[in-house]
């Protein structure tokens, strides 16, 4: 009687690579991306972009060595395929595509391997997001983004400050508060907190386990939080700044910090409570 031929090896076509552990395949699959990663970590080696990634970085590796002694001993086949598919397709976008767009490509090659090896009751979407968050993206969506969010910003703020009985009209980018112009500059588009909220919201998630479902139903929800908080910071911003003493680069700094720390601990404690929420429902039933 001929004995069954394990599924990987099945899959691998050869015993020796069958033998490799889930995270050798996935270290063997980044070095294969390597073009990509030399690329982003010139990127900010070069003072291209912000280094918030490398928060990403780091947060990616807790979530797999807290996961690696449950990865899978088989792959999914069809992740496994896809994740090759894609991975053919980042290399081959080096030479036709902006390097970013091909970079995002790896990113989806090495998030579509994880899937392929993660545990069954792993998310895959918040390892997804923060892969995509490690990539240089800040500067990118301050060029691209940044004007549109600054023309709402303070459209918002000009609302908000009409409705707090203050004198107040926008102007493009610029607001005129009380007869004193006031410029919603970058660091007011809110680029950078988009940032820091979709990282606290895919970090929690990940370390957690919140389902993939719940987590795409509820991202729009983190989007409204960060949308209000920065509306709220440059609300208070502009209004202080539009005093004839005007506002302190020091107070300036604190009101900024401290409204992007009640933003990120606001979506931290939503997704920590959707997870409790689920797990509530499912001892239910």
């Amino acid at each position: 009687m001929q004995a069954q031929v394990p599924y990987r090896l099945r899959l691998t076509g050869a015993p020796g690579l069958a033998a490799l552990p889930a995270g050798a395949w996935l270290a063997l699959q980044a070095v294969a991306l390597w073009p990509h990663g030399r690329w982003a970590a010139g990127r900010l080696l070069d003072g291209s972009d912000d280094p918030l990634g490398l928060a990403a970085l780091a947060m990616l590796g807790l979530v797999l060595v807290r996961l690696a002694p449950r990865l899978r001993t088989a792959p999914r086949p069809g992740w496994f395929a896809a994740s090759a598919g894609m991975t053919a397709a980042a290399t081959l976008a080096l030479w036709a595509l902006p390097p970013l767009a091909a970079a995002v490509l790896a990113v989806a090659a090495l998030s579509l391997a994880f899937a392929a090896w993660r545990p069954d009751d792993a998310p895959w979407l918040p390892f997804a997001g923060l892969a995509l968050l490690a990539l240089p993206l800040v500067a990118s969506l301050q060029f691209y983004a940044g004007y549109p969010l600054r023309l709402l910003t303070a459209q918002l703020s000009t609302w908000a400050l009409q409705l707090a009985g203050l004198e107040a009209a926008r102007s493009g980018a610029a607001m005129t508060v009380q007869g004193q112009l006031v410029i919603v500059d970058a660091p007011c588009s809110g680029v950078q907190l988009v940032w820091l909220g979709y990282f606290c919201a895919c970090a929690a998630a990940a370390w957690t386990g919140l389902r993939d479902a719940v987590l795409l139903r509820r991202l729009p929800v983190v989007g409204l939080l960060v949308l209000c908080g920065n509306v709220l910071r440059n609300t208070l911003l502009v209004a202080l700044e539009a005093r004839p003493q005007g506002l302190g680069e020091a107070a300036h700094q604190a009101i900024g910090l401290g409204v992007t720390a009640a933003v990120c601990a606001a979506v931290l404690v939503w997704t920590v409570r959707e997870q409790e929420k689920e797990l509530r429902h499912a001892d239910r039933h």
